[in-house]
């Protein structure tokens, strides 16, 4: 077996896709598998993939013209999973997707494309969930900040959605599981970028007025809850504890 490590982006993957494809040593015969995971086979031979734009442009090319522009979506979508296996997912999808074509994508019961499928769903469900649950701040500077954590590289995601609503604000979205933020300049593109760390965030923290707009908001949530009706249970089922951290009505700012 001949296994391909990649990086962990999508051009990364579409990179070790096209290695792997072009190897010629049968699809049966090589793995795809993102680097640094730590997961060494016996008795396998590993090859490094360099991230090439030409190599990962042919791949993109080759996508939207044999399979459609849906599958290349789906693929992005899968590219930016937490799963591991992410890699070789994509590719044994591609293998059946280049072949047959974009009726591909309703062919749920041959297993690679029900993965792929599963991971897409995942990824864009928890955009949609980011989307409803993240709360932005007003900083000294005017600018809207939100913080995220999510499972899934979802900020990416959520961008457009913000840029057309507020289009005529500055904002940022920091995912803070990997340092990596939207920002959006105010009637303009908004553009992705990876941070070095989170001081940044110190810097754009915001004023007073900002603190009393919070404790309004709490105030606000605490007091439309019918004490009698509360449930916990369905609470969670409707907003999980992993969204909470970044809600406004559920943070406790301490001094």
């Amino acid at each position: 077996m001949t296994i391909f490590t990649c990086a962990d982006t999508f051009e990364g993957i579409l990179c070790g896709v096209y290695d792997a494809w072009m190897s010629r040593l049968g699809h049966e015969n090589v793995c795809l598998e993102l680097a640094d995971t730590g997961n060494l086979r016996l008795f396998a031979e590993y090859r490094q993939v360099e991230e090439d734009p030409k190599k990962a442009a042919k791949v993109i090319g080759a996508i939207r013209k044999k399979a459609g522009q849906e599958v290349y979506e789906r693929v992005y979508r899968a590219s930016l999973s937490c799963e591991e296996q992410k890699a070789d997912r994509i590719y044994r999808f591609l293998v059946y997707a280049l072949h047959i074509g974009p009726e591909i994508v309703n062919m749920l019961q041959i297993p690679a494309v029900y993965e792929l499928f599963r991971m897409n769903r995942f990824v864009a469900n928890e955009a949609l969930h980011m989307i409803e649950f993240i709360r932005f701040s007003r900083t000294d500077g005017g600018i809207l900040f939100g913080a995220v954590e999510p499972r899934n590289d979802v900020v990416a995601l959520m961008a457009p959605h913000f840029a057309d609503r507020m289009n005529a604000e500055n904002w940022i979205i920091y995912d803070e599981r990997r340092r990596r933020a939207v920002i959006h300049q105010a009637m303009g593109e908004w553009i992705e970028a990876d941070l070095p760390d989170d001081s940044f965030r110190q810097r754009l923290m915001d004023s007073s007025d900002q603190e009393e707009f919070e404790n309004l908001w709490k105030t606000y949530h605490k007091h439309i809850a019918i004490r009698e009706r509360t449930n916990p249970r369905c609470q969670m089922s409707h907003l999980p504890l992993r969204f909470r951290p970044h809600m406004t009505e559920f943070q406790d700012r301490r001094a």
